[in-house]
């Protein structure tokens, strides 16, 4: 399965954001064990360094981006995807660029701790709880 990581659970990460942090940690997991293919958006990466800056320093940022991206692969942002996000009705468009960055690199699915800003059958949204909770069930 391949699965868009949203910026939250990267930051729950980062940050060790509690409760959230075992959580988004057993997701990044599933994708260091080959488990799911873990991608993140390419407009997120300027947030995400952006938010741990201002909390870790610059060093630490640099640093925990380097991880990630040796971890996760990076979801391609360009015109299609940023015309298709601006006909999207969501109500925040930072999630219709993770929706459609989603679509356009033909994703499974969204993890995000907001599933309800993701409006849509699909791809598949779920909660690091509901895609621990799928993935343990698999056979």
């Amino acid at each position: 399965m391949k699965v868009l990581l949203d910026t939250n659970i990267i930051v729950d990460i980062a940050l060790e954001r509690q409760p959230f942090f075992n959580n988004s940690d057993t997701v990044v997991s599933f994708v260091e064990q080959g488990q799911i293919e873990g991608y993140i958006s390419a407009s997120s990466f300027g947030d995400i360094y952006y938010i741990i800056r201002k909390q870790k320093g610059r060093h630490l940022a640099v640093e925990f981006l380097r991880e990630i991206v040796s971890i996760c692969r990076s979801a391609s942002v360009d015109s299609t995807t940023i015309n298709m996000a601006l006909t999207v009705n969501f109500k925040d468009f930072e999630d219709t660029i993770q929706y459609s960055t989603a679509v356009i690199n033909h994703l499974d699915a969204i993890i995000t701790r907001n599933p309800r800003d993701f409006p849509v059958a699909n791809p598949r949204i779920f909660t690091p709880e509901q895609l621990i909770q799928e993935l343990t069930n698999m056979p």
